[in-house]
């Protein structure tokens, strides 16, 4: 890897630490230490690899399941690089062309309708019985509250016409 492809943040050299470990030899890296700022909160989290500028994988959790947002990282890292369904998975020779970004999500807020939603600044939820899909805001592509919403709708199988309970949030993005 080039400079410019290094990681800048905490977040995102974890994520390769992860997958680069994983990929390697199956290993999965204790986490244990990672910096405090790792460790001492929980969120949901979305580890996002990319090849040469491509979606490689995206995996990530609405809320957290593990007891810092480190382990988030640690196993949304694995999925992304081995269980994205869109995707084989990732091989030892790609390692040196992958980035990493890491979405540390904030809480969800319920809204009434789409006037609240603006992609590039909030992700969506859109939940429908025990359906439900989740978009990462300021995607390239997805210019409009419109498209960000039934993108989410299409990933949770809710089918148009079905009532739907939205949600927006926050990232900090880290890379």
């Amino acid at each position: 890897m080039s400079a410019i492809d290094e990681p800048k943040t905490e977040h995102a050299k974890l994520a390769r630490k992860v997958v680069e470990s994983y990929v390697r030899g199956g290993d999965v890296p204790d986490v244990s230490d990672a910096p405090e700022e790792l460790k001492d909160k929980r969120a949901g989290v979305f580890v996002c690899l990319k090849k040469d500028g491509e979606l490689r994988g995206c995996i990530g959790t609405i809320q957290p399941v593990n007891a810092s947002i480190a382990e988030e990282i640690r196993d949304n890292a694995i999925s992304s690089a081995t269980s994205d369904f869109r995707f084989a998975p990732v091989s030892t020779g790609e390692l040196d062309r992958l980035t990493y970004s890491v979405d540390v999500l904030g809480e969800a807020e319920d809204i009434d309708d789409m006037s609240s939603l603006d992609p590039k600044t909030y992700g969506v939820i859109v939940r429908s019985g025990r359906k439900a899909g989740l978009l990462l805001p300021d995607l390239e592509g997805v210019d409009t509250a419109d498209e960000q919403v039934r993108i989410a709708m299409m990933k949770a199988g809710i089918n148009r016409g079905e009532p739907v309970r939205l949600q927006r949030f926050k990232v900090t993005r880290h890379e």
